[in-house]
């Protein structure tokens, strides 16, 4: 019997946007420098991006932009991206922050790891310059311990870091088995669902930079509301963990013994 054919690697860069300001023109412009085509997906904006990148979008034809009427969370707004990238025939999407902190120039190492590596989750390192504020620095470390104590320890060196490249068909199926992985639990409960199904983590180093409101920098980010529901995540990942643990043991013995 011959081997499944594999389609050919297509991506494309989606960025989720709410309420960036005109960070996201910035964005959008140094992903487009780099990579065809880029995706924006306003996430139920207000302050009026929505129509500047429509009209970015209506100058070139390698930008498309979808508007989602209310905003519905990060994990929503990459869901309707993906949904519509795997219509298209898309097979990868690597999806990065509006808010300008991370580096565009890193878009094509992504994207040479992922085609090199299909069924792999290409997922960014954060490299930290003097603008990340230290609590934040500290506190993702624990979401990280987390998510390799919920993987069996597989190598998620960051589970939070949104520069990333995610086979479509995988994260497809993984958010449509599950209401969760909506809001600002996407990207680490992202992480630990695809480990689960099997796909190894490749991670490359990408710069962060924090920008000061006075650079144009805009922060969704409560440390209350957002610690609150990232524990939760866990709490909800490690029960599920339990009951999958002998699966997990299973498939991590097969492995190290090839």
């Amino acid at each position: 019997m011959d081997p499944p054919i594999s389609p050919p690697f297509a991506a494309l860069v989606l960025i989720p946007s709410y309420n960036t300001g005109a960070k996201v023109f910035e964005t959008v412009r140094d992903a487009r420098r780099f990579w065809e085509p880029v995706w924006v997906v306003i996430d139920g904006s207000t302050d009026s991006t929505g129509e500047e990148l429509e009209r970015m979008a209506a100058a070139d034809p390698g930008l498309r932009v979808w508007r989602l009427p209310q905003n519905r969370g990060k994990g929503a707004a990459i869901f309707h991206g993906i949904v519509e990238a795997r219509a298209q025939g898309f097979t990868h999407v690597l999806t990065m922050d509006a808010d300008g902190q991370h580096d565009a120039a890193r878009i094509p190492d992504f994207m040479a790891a992922a085609s090199a590596h299909p069924e792999a989750l290409i997922l960014g390192a954060p490299v930290f310059d003097r603008s990340a504020p230290a609590l934040r620095v500290r506190g993702r470390r624990i979401s990280n311990w987390w998510a390799n104590l919920e993987t069996l320890g597989v190598g998620v060196r960051d589970s939070l870091c949104g520069f990333r490249v995610y086979p479509v068909a995988a994260l497809c199926a993984v958010m449509t088995d599950t209401r969760w992985m909506r809001r600002f639990d996407f990207d680490a409960e992202a992480v630990v669902r695809l480990c689960w199904r099997g796909l190894h983590p490749i991670n490359l180093p990408v710069p962060v930079r924090y920008f000061r409101p006075d650079e144009g920098g805009v922060s969704h980010f409560r440390y209350g509301r957002d610690n609150a529901v990232l524990s939760w995540m866990h709490l909800r990942l490690f029960g599920e963990f339990l009951f999958r643990l002998p699966i997990l043991l299973a498939r991590k013995i097969r492995s190290s013994r090839h």
